[in-house]
């Protein structure tokens, strides 16, 4: 099985709006796996499909790399459509991107999170997840809204990334 290109920032497909999945076929089934598949390659624990150059709301996730993480919460896993309908609490932790390479930053996120969606067969779910799950529920849902981790840091680290980029531009490097 192939294992797909991650796309860069600033790529246009992660900054808009993901469409919403309409059909559940096997186009999307052989795209999931193949996405699970990159997703192992890269090394990551959670993959949305704008990242992929797919402009639909779903990411996959696997967090059996995690050995603090419950049994019940390994996969690999899919969310299709996904919504958060509950917040609470808060933590400060560092977070990464696959779309952002070796990139690392202090992101403050919500400690618990409630999650509806649908699994990869169509079946609505509902997970509850809290510190790193919650973590990574959010961060692939603001990939499906067009929202990257840059825009959850402080103004002084938004300023010393953006900085950054544009030197490596300049340079003609990139991440």
């Amino acid at each position: 099985m192939p294992v797909l290109e991650i796309v860069k920032y600033p790529a246009p497909v992660l900054l808009q709006r993901a469409e919403e999945v309409r059909e559940v076929d096997g186009a999307l089934q052989k795209q999931i796996d193949e996405m699970i598949e990159t997703l192992y390659a890269a090394p990551g624990l959670g993959l949305a499909a704008p990242q992929v150059g797919d402009s639909r709301r779903f990411f996959v996730y696997d967090l059996s790399v995690q050995e603090e993480e419950p049994v019940a919460r390994k996969g690999p896993l899919v969310v299709l459509n996904p919504e958060i309908l509950e917040m609470e609490g808060e933590e400060v932790s560092d977070e990464g991107c696959l779309s952002i390479p070796g990139y690392h930053e202090k992101v403050k996120r919500a400690y618990r999170v409630l999650l509806r969606g649908l699994d990869r067969e169509g079946k609505e779910i509902r997970i509850e997840g809290e510190g790193l799950l919650a973590r990574l529920f959010q961060h692939e849902v603001d990939h499906i809204n067009g929202v990257l981790m840059v825009e959850r840091f402080s103004s002084l680290k938004k300023d010393i990334f953006f900085r950054k980029f544009k030197k490596m531009l300049k340079q003609g490097e990139s991440f």
